[in-house]
């Protein structure tokens, strides 16, 4: 299945591994429940126009190893104000201890809790690497989104290092929300539902691109 800026710390959950875009093992305190997760509050900043922009993110953490795919939309939808159960979002999708299929059990409920059929559209990048053009899709399809205040959803898989130098493993996939930009999206702010202590941070969308490659994303 088919993942300003906080403290960094190693990940707590390193070494489990990740199958089906649900982390294979019992749940570790890395992911706590919304009730007692940290949250990370991100001031919302109207700057459409000057190369960056960041939406505020009421975050949560996911609630147990398999539901990425239902937390990474809650994450995304609070951009919009709105508070959506996980329990009901993982039924929807079809989430299971597998975690969730693909982007597309998820834009769907994207589509229909934003209110709008044509809200979301699944796209893929289905070669291993994204090459130049799947980049520059992905850059324009980040800023468009974030500019119309909503928040990308991404399938991720693999290992990629964020600005800081931190690592982020995710080898069995994971879903993440992007919602940010700044340098005109060449850097994009990743909401990440996996552990609290690196709920968000920063990527080059370079590497946002060839960490969504063989799987998709949902945006506007």
């Amino acid at each position: 299945m088919r993942t300003d800026l906080i403290r960094k710390t190693a990940l707590t959950a390193a070494g489990l591994a990740f199958t089906g875009g649900a982390i294979a093992g019992p749940v570790t305190t890395a992911f706590a429940a919304p009730s007692t997760a940290k949250a990370t509050t991100q001031t919302q900043t109207d700057r459409k126009g000057h190369g960056e922009r960041e939406l505020g993110v009421r975050y949560e953490a996911q609630p147990n190893f398999y539901y990425c795919g239902p937390a990474a939309t809650r994450n995304a939808l609070s951009v919009q104000g709105k508070n959506i159960n996980v329990d009901d979002m993982a039924k929807e999708m079809g989430t299971t201890e597998a975690g969730t299929n693909s982007i597309n059990d998820i834009t769907p409920v994207l589509n229909k809790e934003t209110g709008k059929n044509d809200a979301y559209r699944s796209v893929e990048i289905s070669t291993p690497d994204a090459d130049a053009k799947q980049t520059d899709t992905l850059r324009a399809d980040v800023v468009k989104t974030v500019d119309n205040g909503r928040a990308v959803v991404a399938n991720i898989a693999g290992t990629s290092t964020d600005t800081d130098g931190t690592t982020h493993s995710y080898e069995g996939g994971h879903y993440i929300s992007v919602v940010g930009y700044r340098d005109n999206g060449n850097t994009v702010t990743i909401a990440d539902s996996a552990d609290p202590n690196q709920a968000a941070y920063q990527i080059s969308v370079e590497h946002l691109a060839d960490w969504i490659a063989t799987r998709g994303y949902a945006t506007s």
